[in-house]
């Protein structure tokens, strides 16, 4: 099979689930595995159709039915894993379902992953080389050390350009 090409704009034709760079960059969310990633992706993109359709508690707080038989289609997964992702998910507060028994789907409220955080503030890992900012305040990291001594640096030529003479 030989697939085609994107050409100009025919990249915007389709529709994305969009999964929070958060979930792959925060501390908070470090052994979340990839496929609970995507799953909670998948969730934040059929609140959107919760919201059109009205789906609000008497809290007024957004609610999905999303059940274990769509997880495992969506995901290619069997229901072993499809339940083990709600767990993952649970763990780390980002869903909460409300079993409503008699057979019938839990509602899930999928929470948003950003309110922990101060608006003015990012959080890194302590130990981040990413050069992001720990904090909202300007902090000259730390830098890391070069190790010359195993490094063998006076075998290493600097300026190679120059080292051996001009040649001509």
């Amino acid at each position: 099979m030989t697939l085609d090409y994107f050409y100009g704009q025919s990249g915007e034709l389709f529709s994305y689930f969009r999964i929070p760079k958060a979930l792959f960059q925060d501390c908070r969310f470090r052994q979340l595995s990839t496929d609970a990633r995507t799953l909670y992706g998948i969730l934040l993109d059929r609140m959107s159709l919760s919201v059109k359709n009205g789906w609000l508690d008497e809290q007024g707080r957004v609610y999905i039915i999303y059940t274990v038989r769509e997880v495992q289609e969506s995901l290619c997964c069997a229901e072993h894993k499809a339940v083990k992702l709600f767990r993952e998910l649970e763990q780390l507060d980002l869903i909460e379902r409300k079993r409503r028994g008699l057979g019938r789907p839990s509602l899930i409220y999928v929470k948003d992953f950003s309110s922990g955080l101060p608006k003015a503030q990012v959080q890194n890992c302590p130990n981040s080389n990413s050069g992001a900012a720990e904090s909202a305040i300007l902090v000259q990291p730390k830098p890391q050390a070069n190790k010359t001594d195993k490094n063998k640096t006076e075998w290493n030529d600097p300026d190679p350009i120059y080292s051996g003479g001009i040649r001509e």
